[in-house]
């Protein structure tokens, strides 16, 4: 059977509840393999539905496909498929660093040849090499983040689940990871992640979804996404660089062109700036709710342009 050639998650009226808390309610999704965010305030379900579609629990009612299999009655089969990072690290504290990853590959169906190569590969890209040898009790709370990621990619599965990845780790260890999403993502590995961090969804996912009171409220590409609480600006600023004027513009080069030609002849002694919408607005308007945090790499979506 063709795994790649499957959707990659096909959900029909999905529902969970604990009791008489409803986490999910009736979702429909249809995803093709690739990419994916899921992005929520905290307690939307993310984990949830991560947990569902990875086998580790049942769901109330509906049904749920993931390559195209089942994840009740074919759930053997989709864990050979599959592999999950959770929210924390699940290595062992009594082994070391090489022997978690070897161990880790072994049972994933390489030989430890293969799992001692690969291992070494992953340690080097996110900087263990130095405590590959050392007991992982000894090891801080981010290097224990960065082997359980680790782990989680040595025996290249089809489709990675991603729980809030890249929570805990510094910057260059999370660049590390996205590289090494984009790697896999360029030899078809599919991902599915949730985030905490909104540039992480820009800059990774192909499509981004929104869940928030139990459904998807929202899906789509980070641009389809933004243009839901409009277009670009240009903002006007004074010599403090407090913002005095913001004007719409349709954000092409043309339109732009014209506009900034004009204020530079009306108006010389402004700083100008054209702002993009962010997925932070996106959010906001979709759920109400506090955005969740801005990674510390975040890049301003904010042009200069000098007068």
């Amino acid at each position: 059977m063709t795994y790649t050639n499957m959707p990659l998650v096909e959900i029909s009226g999905l529902s969970k509840s604990y009791g008489k808390h409803q986490v999910l309610n009736d979702l429909h999704i249809t995803l093709p393999q690739g990419v994916h965010a899921l992005l929520g305030p905290n307690g939307a379900g993310k984990t949830t539905l991560v947990n569902i579609l990875s086998t580790l629990i049942p769901f109330s009612s509906g049904e749920a496909r993931v390559l195209g299999l089942d994840v009740h009655r074919d759930r053997k089969k989709l864990q050979g498929l599959i592999s999950l990072t959770g929210q924390y690290a699940a290595v062992d504290g009594a082994l070391s660093g090489i022997e978690n990853m070897v161990m880790m590959g072994q049972l994933f169906g390489l030989s430890r040849r293969d799992a001692k190569r690969r291992s070494d590969e992953l340690l080097e890209r996110f900087e263990l090499s130095k405590a590959a040898a050392k007991r992982v009790a000894t090891y801080s709370g981010g290097m224990r983040r960065k082997l359980d990621i680790a782990a989680s990619l040595i025996a290249g599965p089809q489709l990675i689940f991603l729980d809030e990845p890249t929570t805990g780790l510094d910057t260059r260890s999370r660049q590390a990871l996205w590289d090494e999403i984009n790697t896999l993502a360029a030899a078809g590995t599919s991902i599915f992640l949730t985030t905490q961090y909104l540039e992480e969804a820009d800059v990774l996912a192909e499509r981004i979804m929104v869940l928030h009171g139990g459904g998807i409220v929202a899906e789509g590409t980070a641009v389809q996404l933004k243009q839901r609480v409009g277009g670009s600006t240009i903002q006007l600023h004074d010599d403090a660089g407090h913002i005095i004027e913001t004007l719409p513009t349709q954000g092409d080069a043309a339109d732009l062109a014209q506009q900034l030609a004009a204020i530079s002849q009306q108006r010389p002694e402004v700083s100008v700036t054209v702002r993009k919408p962010t997925l932070d607005e996106v959010f906001l308007e979709l759920t109400g709710a506090r955005s969740p945090s801005v990674s510390p790499t975040t890049k301003s979506d904010k042009k200069e342009v000098s007068q």
